[in-house]
């Protein structure tokens, strides 16, 4: 999947995410926001889209965001207007392979299902590392391929949704694999998160 046909679907799904794709990603966005909320500091979101995350913060939690759909920004940033979130430090259009921010700029870094759509997942993962502080931590929610053979019909959904990943805007056989051996990053937690374990919370730390 390439960065055009990413912006191109995203245009299409900004107007109804939040009812969409917004609801069924809803309990990882919670989860993952929770934990950065325990560890406070400042915050990047990766793929912040229209800014769901965003009320959800501590005041007193920094967050910048960045996402390559001009579109769901706009969203975005309508919701920090309305909501008055003094704590959101900015909302930028920014490609996550080449994130034009400084080595260690962050103390902790989430991205919330947006890694089985991103290209190059592998360069983002190390553009993430890079601009996290050591020690820090990175958050991932995300559907992963199952590993498992007792869920052979959510397997087959998978492997058929497949050809289909530029138009719904996501990989649904996307390999965890893709997301772990980041130089820098050690994984410290892992679980699945409800509904039937369909998406998985990663935790890392930075060394």
């Amino acid at each position: 999947m390439d960065i055009q046909a990413v912006r191109k679907s995203y245009a299409r799904w900004a107007p109804i995410y939040d009812l969409t794709f917004g609801v069924l990603t809803g309990v990882g966005r919670r989860k993952a926001v929770s934990v950065l909320n325990s560890l406070g500091g400042r915050v990047l979101e990766v793929g912040v889209g229209t800014g769901l995350s965003l009320p959800s913060y501590r005041a007193d939690v920094s967050v910048t965001g960045i996402d390559a759909s001009a579109e769901m920004l706009d969203k975005a940033r309508q919701r920090v207007s309305e909501l008055g979130l003094r704590n959101v430090e900015a909302l930028r259009l920014m490609d996550a392979r080449a994130l034009d921010f400084p080595d260690n700029s962050f103390d902790h870094i989430s991205a919330m299902h947006i890694m089985s759509v991103v290209p190059e997942p592998e360069r983002v993962m190390a553009e993430m590392a890079r601009v996290l502080r050591p020690g820090g931590t990175v958050i991932l929610t995300n559907h992963f391929a199952r590993e498992d053979t007792d869920r052979k019909a959510l397997n087959w959904l998978e492997r058929v949704a497949a050809p289909f990943a530029d138009k719904l805007g996501w990989h649904s056989d996307f390999a965890r694999a893709q997301v772990m051996g980041v130089r820098g990053l050690s994984l410290i937690e892992e679980s699945k998160l409800p509904p039937l374990g369909l998406m998985t919370l990663l935790r890392f730390r930075k060394d």
